[in-house]
């Protein structure tokens, strides 16, 4: 009985989850004009929640493996949010191979989080949180040499106090435009209707493109994406996400550059941090389902 009433209620979360991808935003002729006059728009990768520390078909080198060598644009740079201490994650021996390795195939390393689990920090008390940032800090520094400069929060929760906390410590808060909605939630790690939900995302950040709300940088406008590399659905079907993307880019009339991925790592650390959040206290547009689960601003 009791699995029974787990299945209905998986059953049920799935098609609220499914109910939430609606059909994509229409393009208008006003804003098909309106794009004329934007740059063209590139992907700016970014991955949460690694590195994996599986020694079994390790996820989060399969994706670094498909952006890497893929039929799309081989060589793609991401930017990874980092686990550093988390036993499962950067706290390993396996952890870490895997993010020097990301950081010798030319990847970005950004700070998620330096506790022994996904804790939000909002939730941290000052010193806690401090710590955190210093540890997680010194541990990117350890593998690339320097500070990060880029945070991305468990959750993507912050308040002004977490806000203030990233800037003394340098670093810069990116969010992002797209989700594959593929971190694990109650269980599910599959991403059932991957293809709409990117393209229905792509048409909401269209309409901001058209008015000139997206900053360009060096003669493109950054779409930043988000996907969870622990995911291992994701890692499976990464080089099939990067001609999603594309297509996307095709179905609601978006103007993509030559260069669709950034493959170089001061263009995409320039791009990053031109994307950043620059007010802590300012509502931040959230990409499709979570916008519509949680509503704009700090989730």
């Amino acid at each position: 009985m009791k699995i029974f009433a787990r299945v209905l209620s998986l059953v049920a979360l799935a098609s609220v989850l499914l109910g939430c991808i609606s059909a994509p935003i229409e393009l208008t002729a006003q804003t098909e004009q309106r794009l004329r006059t934007q740059p063209p728009i590139r992907f700016l990768l970014t991955f949460d929640d690694g590195p994996s520390a599986s020694s079994f078909w390790n996820p989060s080198m399969s994706v670094l493996d498909a952006l890497a060598q893929n039929p799309v644009q081989p060589g793609i740079k991401a930017v990874f949010f980092v686990q550093t201490r988390a036993s499962r994650a950067g706290g390993s021996d396996i952890g870490r191979s895997v993010m020097r390795r990301e950081q010798q195939e030319g990847h970005v390393l950004g700070f998620h989080t330096a506790t022994s689990g996904h804790s939000n920090h909002r939730f941290l008390s000052p010193d806690e949180l401090e710590q955190s940032l210093l540890k997680g800090s010194a541990d990117i520094a350890a593998i690339t040499g320097a500070a990060p400069g880029l945070v991305r929060p468990p959750f993507w929760s912050y308040d002004t106090r977490t806000f203030a906390a990233y800037r003394r410590h340098g670093l810069h808060m990116l969010l992002t435009d797209l989700s594959a909605n593929d971190g694990k939630v109650w269980g599910i790690t599959a991403s059932p209707r991957r293809r709409i939900n990117l393209i229905r995302q792509l048409s909401e950040v269209r309409e901001r493109i058209a008015v000139g709300q997206i900053p360009a940088v060096d003669g493109v406008i950054p779409v930043v994406v988000t996907f969870h590399d622990l995911n291992r659905y994701t890692a499976r079907h990464a080089r099939e996400y990067l001609q999603i993307l594309l297509d996307a880019a095709q179905a609601t009339g978006v103007k993509i550059d030559t260069k669709p991925f950034y493959d170089d790592r001061q263009a995409l650390e320039r791009a990053a941090l031109a994307r950043t959040v620059k007010d802590g206290t300012e509502p931040v547009q959230l990409p499709g389902l979570w916008n519509r689960l949680w509503g704009s601003g700090s989730p």
